[in-house]
């Protein structure tokens, strides 16, 4: 079995801990989990070598993030349909600075 080494974004940890809806963070750290696992379930990619995970429950929650080689994912933000156009724009941002961070190492 595949395990995926997952890192989170400051964007990220502020989105979950500011959800109210504890199933809907169980739901998220779920699919978190089994991304984690290598099975990552119904994702989709938005281009610029980013995905957006997308879990179907209450607004249609969304987890956006990039993956860097086999084992790591860096989960960047996350939102639900209704932001998503927003926050498929703010998942670039973070993918960009991340990069550029990573680069300048």
């Amino acid at each position: 079995m595949t395990t995926v080494e997952l890192h989170e974004s400051p964007e990220f940890q502020r989105w979950i801990a500011g959800l109210r809806d504890r199933v809907a963070v169980t739901r998220v750290l779920t699919r978190i989990g089994r991304l984690a696992r290598g099975n990552p379930g119904d994702v989709r990619p938005v281009g610029l070598g980013f995905s957006e995970l997308r879990i179907d429950y209450g607004p249609g929650l969304r987890v956006y993030y990039v993956e860097h080689g086999d084992a790591m994912v860096i989960l960047l933000c996350g939102g639900d349909k209704s932001t998503q156009s927003r926050d498929i724009r703010r998942a670039h941002r973070l993918a960009e600075e991340w990069r550029e961070a990573r680069n300048g190492d």
